[in-house]
């Protein structure tokens, strides 16, 4: 089996499983959202494997499986603590029918594993790769759509001046603490910083039309 057919089995059978979840057919915008943060996932990675020398493949591969378990549903926050576990374990049995070895499988479903919570459910050796799926998943939570995202979440044109005043400053006191945070390899650190940097800059331009729209200057 050629690398661009492993990869393109992953996506036949992320997007069958997303297809054929009860739950998502219930939600149809989680799903298109799952599907859509997972194909960007999986970019992000396939950029830091590329530039670090990780498996391209490997890389591409676990993060479209990296929230695979969303096809079923999270009823409490330790459900959605453990989807990075439970993806790993969805993830495994269709990882060797895929044709990898032991060793290959263990480490994508680490990967996959350990990308919420740090916390994998079977001893693996931690590498630069097995951190680059949860670099590419932070990373993409910082992009441009998840400011559009947030901002819908903090019900932003609803809030007072004030209030908004408020949600400005604290986002960015959030973004710039965020900024110490250490990342697996220098390649996600530079995108990490990159995108940190692009919120903020967005931030300061919002909180200075807040500032400027009760009085003259």
């Amino acid at each position: 089996m050629t690398e661009r057919e492993r990869i393109e089995r992953t996506e036949r059978f992320l997007k069958e499983m997303f297809a054929d979840s009860a739950y998502l057919r219930q939600n149809p915008a989680d799903g298109k959202y799952r599907l859509e943060h997972s194909y960007r996932v999986a970019n992000i990675a396939k950029g830091i494997a590329e530039a670090e020398g990780f498996d391209v493949t490997q890389a591409v591969v676990a993060g479209l499986l990296h929230d695979i378990a969303y096809c079923e549903e999270m009823k409490t926050r330790d459900d959605w603590k453990n989807h990075g576990r439970r993806s790993a374990a969805i993830a495994r049995p269709f990882l060797e029918q895929l044709g990898y070895s032991s060793d290959d499988v263990n480490a994508m479903c680490y990967a996959i594993a350990i990308h919420v919570d740090n916390e994998a459910d079977f001893s693996w050796e931690r590498t630069a790769f097995s951190e680059t799926v949860g670099d590419a998943d932070n990373i993409d939570r910082y992009d441009a759509y998840r400011i559009h995202e947030g901002l819908i979440y903090q019900n932003i044109r609803e809030l007072s001046l004030e209030e908004k005043k408020e949600t400005a400053a604290a986002t960015l006191k959030r973004l710039r603490e965020l900024k110490q945070e250490k990342f697996g390899t220098p390649t996600a650190q530079k995108l990490w910083e990159q995108r940190l940097d692009f919120n903020i800059v967005f931030y300061e331009k919002l909180q200075a039309q807040f500032d400027r729209s009760a009085e003259i200057f």
